[in-house]
């Protein structure tokens, strides 16, 4: 199942064109103006949370509903995610948002974690809508390989690549899609 995570060889990137830079001084591409700055983003209160705490219990409810890839349960049932692995940590020099989600996999040798992870970070994403720094992680000592799970799920490219995979992208989509 990690074999879907892979990063893209050199030949395989898109060539051609320019991509837009940040030096050009667009700040919602690269995140400073023309002179060097980071401008400033809204606070939390501005994007319409009271708190820390708010911004945390909104994106649990957005994690809560996420089915198991397996079983007919879902993540909250299993308690694979929990409202207190949710970090709402201090914003970048340049306000956003950073936010760490832990998750716990039912079983030291899960072979769905990275699937779960993915799903995770594709709800997230898609739910909320303005600048937000996210790291996920499966909770310390909770699965066997652990690591290279958090490295791929952290990988952008690598997420990109998944998503690319029609069956992977089906997959994440029934295991994401809200229940009527």
């Amino acid at each position: 199942m990690l074999s879907f995570f892979r990063k893209k060889t050199s030949d395989e990137l898109p060539t051609g064109g320019s991509a837009p830079s940040a030096a050009k001084g667009n700040p919602s591409i690269g995140g400073t103006t023309a002179n060097g700055e980071v401008p400033p983003r809204p606070s939390l209160q501005e994007l319409g949370y009271r708190n820390a705490n708010d911004l945390r219990e909104t994106i649990y409810d957005f994690l809560r509903t996420i089915r198991d890839p397996e079983k007919p349960s879902t993540l909250e049932d299993l308690h694979v995610v929990y409202e207190e692995g949710i970090f709402v940590n201090e914003p970048t020099s340049g306000n956003v948002n950073v936010v760490r989600v832990e998750f716990n996999p039912t079983v030291p040798h899960c072979s769905l974690a990275t699937l779960i992870g993915l799903c995770i970070r594709v709800k997230i994403e898609r739910n909320i809508t303005h600048s937000l720094k996210l790291d996920i992680y499966i909770k310390k000592g909770a699965h066997a390989t652990e690591d290279e799970i958090n490295k791929q799920i952290n990988d952008k490219e690598r997420i990109a690549a998944a998503m690319e995979n029609p069956n992977l992208r089906q997959l994440v989509e029934n295991c994401i899609k809200d229940e009527d």
